[in-house]
């Protein structure tokens, strides 16, 4: 993982969203200060800004930190605060990450993963040879076992996921693809072997 940077809310966001998935709370008289009653199944009304939200974050996972396409790579609204739990959050830009269908599955209602806009630039550490993915080992402890709950939560430390970015860095190192496209694609790779010296 690597920071994210809030972006603005869209344009017709308020109208499209919000003020729809409001009026359907009020209408069924949802207390939103409180977790939903169980069995309760929100509209998803947030679907109809995942092409903005994918625009906006540039097509990449805020977890995984590589770029999809949204056509192909099954994007999903994740709702960083559950919306089980904070349904006064379920149609607020403010709670959404772009996430990839796989993340996001993952993610579901667990409340003891990092927040990708919280989350500082030294935090997680790669081997780029192996794409293995750590805590920084100078970080406090208590910091260290937060960011390891959210590795193993997420599975982001998965022999995929490793061979995946292993996979981004060679071919940047063979010369395949450039620094510049690397940092789009896959910028957690560009971010460490930058931090590295090896760009």
């Amino acid at each position: 993982m690597i920071p994210v940077t809030p972006q603005p809310e869209p344009e017709d966001f308020d109208t499209e969203v919000r003020q729809k998935g409001l009026r359907w709370l009020a209408k069924h008289d949802i207390d939103i200060s409180v977790a939903l009653p169980p069995g309760t199944k929100l509209p998803a009304y947030w679907q109809s800004c995942l092409k903005e939200l994918h625009r906006r974050y540039g097509g990449v996972c805020a977890y995984l930190a590589v770029f999809f396409e949204r056509t192909t790579g099954a994007g999903n609204v994740e709702h960083f605060h559950p919306k089980s739990l904070r349904p006064d959050l379920a149609y607020e830009w403010c709670n959404y990450r772009l996430a990839c269908s796989a993340i996001n599955s993952r993610k579901r209602n667990f409340t003891d993963v990092l927040d990708p806009f919280e989350v500082k630039d030294d935090w997680f550490y790669l081997e780029l040879v192996s794409g293995h993915i750590f805590p920084n080992p100078q970080l406090p402890a208590s910091l260290q076992q937060k960011i390891q709950a959210t590795i193993d939560r997420l599975k982001l430390d998965h022999p995929d996921n490793n061979e995946m970015r292993a996979e981004h860095y060679q071919l940047y190192c063979e010369g395949k693809i450039t620094k510049e496209y690397l940092k789009g694609y896959s910028p957690f790779v560009w971010k460490e072997a930058d931090r590295q010296g090896l760009l």
